[in-house]
């Protein structure tokens, strides 16, 4: 079998590497240069701004990996595709473990020796050890771009129901475990990201920015004050609680967030963790 060159990447100035782990590396293309006269201006302040083209590329070596449906854009090599459904019935129950975790029903397994490069996003790109989360790390709606084919998934489902309501992160959510790399689609840059190790510990949070946290944690809602009438008075009504050991990522700002100049800070302009009852719901059970 013959063999496939690919010149201007690897030695493309434009292009820079931002992170790597294990078969998974991240580029960044540092400027449009496909702009127009109409465009330009706009292309220049995106860049000045972050606003740039991120890119996934995975090496295999035998090994295999899962993406997210339609996530790829072009393959090199022996690397061949399944769709990882093996009957009908496992069609089902990947269609409604998508449906209530808000990912694609299937993620194509891809397999072989060569490259598979996924599509160009504006959103920030994480590469995570899944070990490293300890028994498993619970992803935000819509965050899941890749793993390795060894990683497993699963439905991490509220224990309390009124946290899932009153905390505005939905009823379920997508679980990874087991030993490998995953890829993120972070709202935010690493640079922006807090990171939380408890040790037998807890952190409350006042709306939904935990994009990802340990499945071992304890996610529950109380109120801030000690009393509804105290949490009112202090503008801060509900906030989820995050207890026990292991790790939380929060993005400190996210899209759909507002200044109020009667504040000192941002407020999410469409839900928050006191206000967020039906977004919740909506969010859980959509298609």
């Amino acid at each position: 079998m013959g063999t496939v060159t690919i010149g201007n990447f690897f030695d493309n100035k434009n292009i820079a590497q931002k992170e790597s782990g294990g078969c998974f590396t991240v580029y960044e293309h540092q400027n449009d240069l496909s702009v127009t006269p109409e465009t330009s201006s706009v292309s220049y302040f995106m860049q000045q701004m972050n606003v740039r083209k991120r890119q996934v590329l995975c090496k295999l070596e035998g090994n295999s990996i899962k993406l997210q449906a339609g996530a790829m854009q072009w393959i090199s090599g022996n690397v061949q595709m399944q769709s990882g459904v093996k009957s009908m019935g496992s069609l089902l129950g990947k269609m409604v473990k998508g449906a209530i975790t808000g990912e694609s029903a299937v993620k194509p397994l891809y397999s072989g020796t060569g490259y598979v490069m996924l599509e160009p996003t504006y959103r920030h790109l994480l590469i995570e050890k899944v070990d490293e989360w300890g028994s498993g790390i619970v992803l935000d709606d819509g965050l899941f771009l890749a793993c390795d084919a060894e990683i497993q998934e699963s439905i991490s489902r509220r224990t309390n129901i009124s946290s899932a309501l009153l905390g505005g992160e939905g009823l379920f959510n997508l679980c990874l475990s087991g030993a490998g790399y995953c890829v993120l689609e972070s709202p935010v840059p690493r640079e922006e990201l807090i990171q939380f190790d408890l040790d037998d510990s807890s952190v409350k949070i006042d709306g939904n920015m935990a994009i990802a946290w340990s499945s071992s944690l304890n996610f529950t809602v109380e109120k801030a004050a000690n009393s509804l009438v105290g949490s009112a008075l202090s503008g801060e009504g509900f906030v989820n609680v995050y207890s026990g050991t292991g790790k939380i990522l929060m993005a400190p700002t996210i899209n759909g967030t507002v200044h109020d100049n009667s504040t000192k800070g941002p407020r999410n302009g469409k839900s928050n963790s006191s206000h967020g009852i039906i977004s919740s719901v909506a969010n859980s059970l959509r298609a």
